[in-house]
Formats: structure tokens, sequence, C-alpha cells
């Protein structure tokens, strides 16, 4: 093998990765919380027991699960434009981040909102609670904890397929890379080190969330 490692190019371009690498948090973290919002909102609404909204909520579900996200991603960029509805690069990816993971969200939250006993149930309103009291602390409590690390594997795989988003020019860390890989032709030492990056935020964010499962929880859920 004849080839001149030159890992130079990481240390003089430091200020690109760690511009694309924060900003990839950023968008991972936005699309979490809002796509979290939107999953514990939906579960609730899929409780109500309402044919049209839960077949609205399911038609949402099915059409962001069996497409590609890249697809979705290309439609809420490249599509919405053709009604006038434009959206600069990085609101995009945030946007379709967090339609995406609503909807797995939905489905995961609703999950544990399903694992609740009906005598807990009971129990809330024989106490006197209102159908929001029992919602918030009889159900969807004790279902996000049940639900937690499926939750956390989720939002881990959304922060790793950011890097799609480079597609479309959002300039986190997968598109430094590529950028500076066009203008060096360093393509092993870049990559390598954009691998070894989303290891550590990989882990950072796994810190993170077990951070929060003790202040949510008082414990970390198991896996």
């Amino acid at each position: 093998m004849d080839y001149d490692f030159q890992f130079n190019v990481i240390w003089q371009n430091w200020d690109l990765f760690l511009w694309g690498a924060w900003l990839t948090i950023q968008i991972a973290m936005l699309a979490t919380a809002l796509g979290l919002v939107i999953g514990m909102v939906m579960a609730g609404l899929q409780s109500l027991r309402n044919p049209l909204i839960s077949g609205a909520i399911q038609f949402y579900i099915e059409v962001i699960r069996n497409t590609p996200f890249l697809v979705q991603l290309f439609f809420v960029y490249f599509g919405l434009p053709s009604l006038d509805i434009k959206v600069p690069a990085s609101q995009a990816a945030l946007l379709a981040l967090t339609i995406n993971i609503g909807a797995y969200a939905t489905e995961i939250v609703r999950a544990g909102v399903e694992s609740i006993s009906k005598g807990q149930i009971e129990a809330g309103r024989s106490l006197g609670l209102s159908g929001f009291q029992i919602f918030t602390f009889v159900i969807l409590k004790p279902a996000l904890m049940t639900v937690y690390p499926a939750l956390t594997s989720q939002f881990i795989l959304i922060m790793l397929n950011s890097a799609v988003i480079s597609t479309i020019s959002a300039q986190e860390l997968a598109f430094q890379a590529k950028f500076l890989q066009s203008r060096t032709f360093r393509s092993f030492e870049i990559y390598l080190f954009v691998t070894l990056v989303y290891l550590v935020l990989a882990y950072l964010f796994r810190a993170v969330f077990s951070l929060i499962a003790r202040l949510a929880f008082g414990k970390v859920p198991a896996n």
C-alpha cells in the first residue's frame, strides 16, 4: 500500500468540522424535542378513539414509515417551492426531520399508552382527577418511562440520519466533510475523522438522555 496519510487536513480545517458538528447537534436536538411533542399530542388524540382523527394520524404514520427519508426531505425542500412555499435548507432539514421523527414517536408513545392498565386509569378517576390530569400523570409519564429506551434509540438514529440533509446543502457535519473532500481529495482521512465524530456524538446523546431519565423518572429505564 503506497498511500501518504495527511491528517493535517483535519487540524487545518477544524473550524469547519466544529461548525458542522454544532449544526448537527442543534438540528438533531430541535427535531427530537419537536418530534416528541408531536408524538405525545398524536398519541393523546389517538386515545380519544375518534375514527376520523385516528384515521388521519394513522395515514400520516403510514406515509412517513413507508417512504424514504430522502424523498421526504426532497419533497419539503424542492416540492414546496412549487406551491410558492420556499424554505431555507437548514429549516427544510429541521422540518423534514421533525415530521419524520414525529411519526415514529407517535407509534412508540402510543404503544406505551396502551401498556397502561385500565385499573390505573380508574384509580385516577376515583381520586377525582380530570381527564387531562389522568392522561398527563397516570398515563403519559408511566408510558414515557416504559418506552424511553425505544425513544432514545430512535432519536439517536435521527441524529445519525441527519447526514442525509447534506444533499440539500444544509451545512452540517457530512456537508462539511463532502465540501472539504472536494477541495483536498483526502477522502480516507476526512471520512475516518467524521466517522469518529459521529460515534462520539452518539455516545454524547446517550449520556444526555440518561441524565434526562434520571431527572424525569428518578432512574434510567432498562434497555
